[in-house]
């Protein structure tokens, strides 16, 4: 078992060393994109895109189309 890294530096080194290791180079950089953090706002975003129904008036909606 490996022993616990204290220094962040070196745990991030390791750490992509070992995905490398694991997906190739590539694939090791599109595997941590995917955990970047986004600057846009989802909660914002929905708001403005969806309407803004209740339960009931959702309900109604379904039963005028079916």
């Amino acid at each position: 078992m490996s022993p616990i890294l204290s220094d962040p530096v070196e745990l991030r080194r390791q750490g992509f060393e070992a995905l490398v290791k694991a997906l190739g180079w590539v694939n090791a950089v599109r595997f941590l994109q995917q955990y970047d953090a986004s600057r846009l706002d989802y909660t914002r975003e929905r708001e403005q895109i969806l309407p803004n129904w209740d339960a009931e008036a959702l309900f109604q909606k379904l039963r005028e189309r079916g």
